[in-house]
């Protein structure tokens, strides 16, 4: 089992940015991908949607259209954590962006979670 803690949402204007780090715990050499999704408010477990994947195989990343640009993922070896750098903030950015891990992007939604970090992005 991987625990994954999830930390640096907040409340950021439009426009601005945040950092949002993922620290693993435990079994984390069966890791070989780590990802964000999101879930906006007023949807449910069912309508999370994938952000950002990083493979570590191959350093292969991956991002939803919507965030292309904006976000950039990135892995520190050292700390066993993945961040993810939010830039140019936009409202519908608002949701709470959770931490997966698993066996390569594909496959992440079905990996392990983390609880979770609220991200609001006021107009």
């Amino acid at each position: 089992q991987v625990q994954l803690v999830e930390s640096g949402g907040g409340l950021v204007q439009a426009g601005g940015s945040l950092r949002l780090s993922c620290s693993a715990s435990g079994r984390t050499s069966r890791n070989n991908a780590m990802g964000w999704f999101r879930q906006p408010p007023g949807k449910g477990r069912e309508d999370r949607e994938f952000v950002a994947g990083l493979d570590f195989s191959d350093g292969d990343t991956a991002y939803a259209d919507s965030v292309k640009g904006r976000f950039a993922i990135s892995r520190d070896n050292a700390k066993n954590t993945v961040s993810l750098q939010m830039n140019s903030l936009k409202p519908e950015d608002t949701a709470v962006y959770y931490c997966t891990a698993g066996t390569n992007i594909a496959t992440l939604y079905f990996g392990s979670w983390g609880q979770g970090t609220q991200v609001t992005v006021s107009a």
